[in-house]
């Protein structure tokens, strides 16, 4: 059988979809579709069922796909055996995170690494969603959630907090808040809960209880800027707000402490070029760990976490 075919198989089983395998290989869907048509061919059996809103694996094809992943695991042992001895670092890695760290943290020291290694392309993808390694979406990913089961490899990178804040235009105008109770009347500015993705996510009951006019934001970056802008008061990683100082953190009695979880495959995690990421990422996070996790005013007491 033709790898290139295989490859394609994969991709389209992955996805569930030919446009959607064709965006991922940077081929014309016309061509997926060729190719696995031919694939299907040279195996006399139907690998795929194509629907209008997808396409679907038949028993032979979800056997093809079992066995399929197993040989591409072998071929990535053996890349990672190879490129160990390499002294470049070349090729591609995605890697997958909240929008929160992929855009306040990992945009700055990803860079870095991309303009040191000419050869390697760094693929960030900070979406408020979650990434899967078992069908390659990602090399690396970020989780708010340690996983329970799967075949990866966790390594926690560091705990981080968030606070309350409004900018000091939004203060001046409407008025200091020092206790909870200042807070009715305002605009709450948060998430959208259908969209929350982990549980994690889940710390918005706190100030929902006292402030029922809401401006919800599905990404942590628009509701950075809808605070930032002066439009309310809202919930945001204290290591991203204190980038910026027309933002002053409220009530510090109130403070939510979540962590940050980086997940490998064990099939990728030692070639050279997912390594040195995940290494940078590591590094990076460790020299700022103390902009991760901001002190609450009770500590002393172990009140800080809600």
């Amino acid at each position: 059988m033709d790898w290139d075919r295989i490859r394609i198989f994969l991709a389209v089983a992955r996805t569930g979809q030919i446009l959607g395998a064709a965006r991922r290989l940077g081929l014309n869907h016309a061509t997926v579709g060729r190719q696995l048509t031919a694939l299907e061919e040279e195996l006399a059996t139907k690998l795929v069922e194509r629907q209008t809103n997808g396409c679907a694996l038949t028993p032979a094809g979800e056997a093809l796909m079992a066995a399929a992943e197993r040989a591409e695991s072998e071929f990535l042992k053996v890349e990672a055996q190879l490129s160990g001895t390499a002294e470049a670092i070349g090729g591609t890695v995605r890697v997958g995170a909240p929008d929160g760290l992929g855009n306040y943290f990992l945009s700055r020291a990803l860079g870095a690494l991309a303009a040191e290694h000419p050869d390697l392309v760094i693929q960030l993808v900070p979406l408020p969603r979650t990434f899967s390694l078992s069908r390659r979406e990602a090399d690396l990913v970020i989780t708010l959630d340690r996983p329970k089961q799967g075949r990866v490899i966790v390594k926690k990178l560091t705990d981080y907090t968030l606070s309350v804040y409004a900018a000091e235009s939004y203060l001046t105008r409407s008025g200091a808040i020092t206790r909870e109770e200042d807070l009715a009347g305002h605009l709450f500015v948060t998430y959208v809960e259908d969209f929350v993705y982990s549980r994690a996510l889940d710390y918005a009951a706190t100030l929902g209880r006292l402030m029922h006019r809401r401006f919800e934001c599905g990404s942590v970056v628009g509701q950075m800027e809808a605070v930032r802008a002066g439009h309310g008061v809202g919930i945001l990683h204290d290591y991203a707000a204190m980038q910026y100082p027309e933002l002053k953190r409220l009530l510090p009695h109130i403070r939510f402490m979540r962590s940050y979880w980086l997940i490998a495959h064990p099939d990728t995690h030692d070639t050279r070029r997912v390594a040195a990421v995940a290494r940078r990422i590591t590094a990076s996070v460790r020299e700022a760990r103390d902009a991760f996790v901001v002190a609450g005013a009770d500590d002393a007491l172990g009140n800080t976490e809600r």
